[in-house]
């Protein structure tokens, strides 16, 4: 649910900060004092185009704010996307923070933390969604229109993606071994010479660089190594001043001086073992220097062995393991090739039993879906009626099950279609039906697809904030009171955002926000607040009578949100 939303030198508001409450929520003002301001700042944190545009005049950017508490389902989906990109995580609240600059250019944070254009519009479907007046589905690319059916039917479309992954990783491993002979010869030739190379190299382990490097170290500084230890050896045990010398030294005399105190019989035992263990420390570093050989050829035979194994990792991977892997498959693909009818014979039965797999599951994806079409088209049909109008609606699916249709998401496609008159044939929504028609259609379609699932069950409150901007555009009176009390409705599942410039809608509403556009200093300002009891009772008789008002409008305006409260 939004919370709040603050804009700061955005278009003609200077700074506003607006704080929205569950329900219905309605935004009203004269003709261009800014309605649809909101809704558009609301759109850039969802990830819409910014422009320099919208900056204040004799601003240097423009900020756009807002406070989302997300409910448990949005919560582990907003959370996964924040952790997929390396942001923290509120799980209570969401804040999303853009800024526009001169030239287009500006920043977003998430939660206080840099982010992108492409975090806000995969967080978008999680928080809001916003529908715009003489909206179309057919504004909808195909895939958005499947995706719509798919959300009102719970679609599980995991099973046939992975399907149609397997069958396709057949398809393209067939269609390499089926290449012209060209082809096939070029490639031949540059998998045999990658395997040789790479088995050439005759790689010991994954690890063999890394031994390489520090043996490297010890030979090209052996001098160095044999007089470190060799100088430390003499200090610690060999000469005559040495740390060993010092400490048997010291024992004698603490042995003497335990004869009449036995209290140092423990100093006494601490000094023998820490002199034992120097003693150690001297004897390793004497073998270790002893062991240090100037060797100049192996040290030349290691740096040309480092500089082999370079080579390759340059053309075949970052690592030895990449290296040899890639090694593998160059073989693997080199014995296909050889083997080539005999693995395509079993290349092909696979994949014919993936196809079988593939459309077993599309198919009932789609029986699904045209199940659920049934169901939304009652819905629909239902809540247009209830719309005051006279018309017909119908989910079309429909999709030939032929290979060249196959996608992850099936092979359906997806069409709505109304008939707005009796008598008339149905038809794609932006062919039949006037601006007026269209948005209850529209309004009639999100409401059956957001307030019930497939199965009935009805969505949870402040699921998601829907966003109406003057959705109600070229209707009026009875169609005027039917729309209200529908989003009225819709606003006891998810929280709803509408512009409106209808008193009838208006009466309905649960918090009623006035923007007002006033000059002030030589400037132009706009402002939004939140309006109650005298002030919206006269701003709904403002929206029946006009700028002037009288006690008639006044007493409808008070019949009208007594009735619709």
């Amino acid at each position: 649910m939004l919370v709040e939303l603050r804009l700061e030198n955005y278009a003609v508001v200077d700074n506003v900060a607006v704080e929205f409450a569950a329900g219905l929520n309605l935004l009203t003002g004269e003709t261009g004092a800014g309605k649809s301001i909101l809704i558009d700042a609301l759109a850039l944190l969802l990830g819409e185009r910014a422009s320099a545009d919208v900056i204040r005049s004799g601003a240097e950017k423009a900020v756009v704010a807002a406070v989302w508490e997300l409910e448990t389902g949005a919560a582990r989906k907003v959370s996964e996307v924040l952790s997929e990109n390396g942001i923290d995580d509120d799980s209570e609240a969401l804040i999303l923070r853009r800024e526009v600059a001169a030239g287009g250019k500006g920043r977003i944070f998430v939660n206080n933390q840099p982010a992108t254009v492409a975090v806000l519009k995969r967080l978008a479907p999680h928080l809001a969604t916003i529908h715009a007046q003489n909206e179309t589905l057919l504004a909808f690319d195909p895939g958005s229109r499947l995706q719509l059916l798919d959300a009102f039917a719970a679609s599980k479309t995991e099973a046939t993606a992975q399907a149609f992954a397997a069958w396709k990783t057949l398809g393209d491993r067939i269609a390499e071994l089926e290449r012209g002979e060209q082809d096939r010869l070029r490639l031949l030739d540059l998998w045999s010479f990658q395997a040789r190379e790479i088995d050439g190299a005759r790689l010991q382990s994954q690890e063999e660089d890394e031994r390489l490097e520090a043996e490297k170290r010890v030979l090209a500084n052996s001098e160095k190594i044999y007089n470190a230890g060799m100088n430390a050896f003499d200090l610690l045990y060999e000469g005559n001043a040495s740390t060993s010398a010092t400490l048997r030294s010291a024992s004698k005399h603490v042995e003497e001086l335990s004869r009449y105190e036995p209290k140092f019989q423990a100093a006494l035992e601490a000094l023998d073992s820490a002199r034992i263990s120097i003693e150690d420390v001297g004897a390793s570093l004497r073998d270790y220097a002893g062991a240090i050989q100037a060797s100049p050829e192996r040290l030349a035979d290691v740096e040309d062995r480092l500089a082999a194994l370079d080579r390759l990792k340059r053309k075949y991977g970052p690592t030895l393991g990449e290296v040899m892997k890639f090694g593998a498959e160059a073989s693997r693909k080199l014995e296909e090739m050889e083997n080539k009818d005999e693995v395509l014979r079993d290349l092909r039965q696979k994949q014919a039993a993936a196809a079988e797999g593939y459309l077993a599951a599309a198919q009932a994806l789609s029986k699904t879906r045209k199940d659920a079409a049934k169901k939304l088209e009652k819905l629909v049909g239902t809540a247009i009626s209830d719309l005051a109008m006279k018309a017909a609606f119908q989910v079309e699916v429909s999709g030939p099950e032929d290979i060249h249709c196959w996608s992850t998401r099936g092979f359906d496609q997806v069409r709505y279609l109304i008939s707005a008159n009796p008598g008339e044939p149905l038809r794609d929504m932006d062919e039949a039906a006037s601006g007026g028609e269209l948005s209850r259609v529209m309004l009639a379609l999100k409401y059956s697809i957001e307030t019930t699932s497939s199965s009935g069950r009805k969505a949870g409150r402040g699921q998601r904030t829907m966003v109406f901007d003057e959705i109600d555009n070229g209707i009026g009176g009875r169609a005027a009171d039917a729309v209200g009390k529908k989003l009225k409705a819709l606003a006891r599942t998810a929280q709803v955002l509408c512009v409106t410039h209808l008193p009838q809608i208006a009466a309905f509403a649960d918090q009623h926000y006035l923007i007002e556009k006033k000059t002030a200093g030589g400037r132009t300002k706009t402002s939004v607040r939140r309006i109650v009891s005298r002030e919206r009772t006269e701003e709904v008789a403002r929206m029946l009578s006009g700028a002037k008002l009288t006690e008639a409008s006044l007493r409808n305006a008070e019949q009208l949100i007594a009735e619709n409260a």
